[in-house]
């Protein structure tokens, strides 16, 4: 018998005990929340930032990479099916990272302070999942509720810049 050679990427991804799909385990949802809110500090002082200001610094596009990076650490506290008030409360955080990050330098100033990837972070390693239960209806109405809202929360500041443009360009 010859030996079975496997194409490494055909190979479906594993599972972990939780049931969540390998690389978006705790390890790397950690590590997300650190890039985005606090892997740098400012020298001789405790001021820690990440790259959700920096790149909040690019009008529009840097909300909307961010938005979406954010969404992840949510869609994981919904796969591991956390209960709604503490995914509603996840929403809320990043809800108003995006709203006074719509306002430029000062939301990102506030995006240095308010650090909503790793409040999340906490919520989540916090909160303790029914792994007994089936996701039913309800839950994906949720999921798909929580979509719309993220969607509107990351078109938001792209609107403001639009209508800031057009308001410069007609003044």
């Amino acid at each position: 018998m010859r030996p079975e050679t496997v194409d490494p990427q055909v190979i479906p991804p594993r599972r972990s005990r939780a049931g969540n799909i390998e690389g978006v385990n705790d390890e790397t949802l950690n590590l997300l929340a650190s890039l985005l809110d606090d892997i740098f500090r400012v020298p001789g002082t405790s001021l820690r930032f990440g790259l959700d200001p920096v790149i909040g610094l690019i009008p529009g596009f840097g909300d909307l990479i961010s938005g979406l990076a954010s969404f992840l650490i949510i869609f994981a506290a919904w796969q591991r099916q956390l209960p709604t008030s503490t995914v509603t409360r996840m929403v809320s955080n990043v809800a108003i990272d995006s709203l006074v990050g719509a306002i430029p330098f000062l939301g990102d100033a506030f995006d240095v302070a308010w650090k909503s990837n790793r409040k999340n972070m906490h919520l989540l390693q916090r909160a303790t999942a029914d792994t007994s239960r089936q996701q039913g209806w309800r839950d994906w109405l949720f999921l798909l509720g929580l979509v719309v809202v993220m969607g509107i929360l990351i078109a938001i500041p792209i609107a403001v810049l639009y209508l800031l443009i057009h308001f410069l360009r007609h003044a």
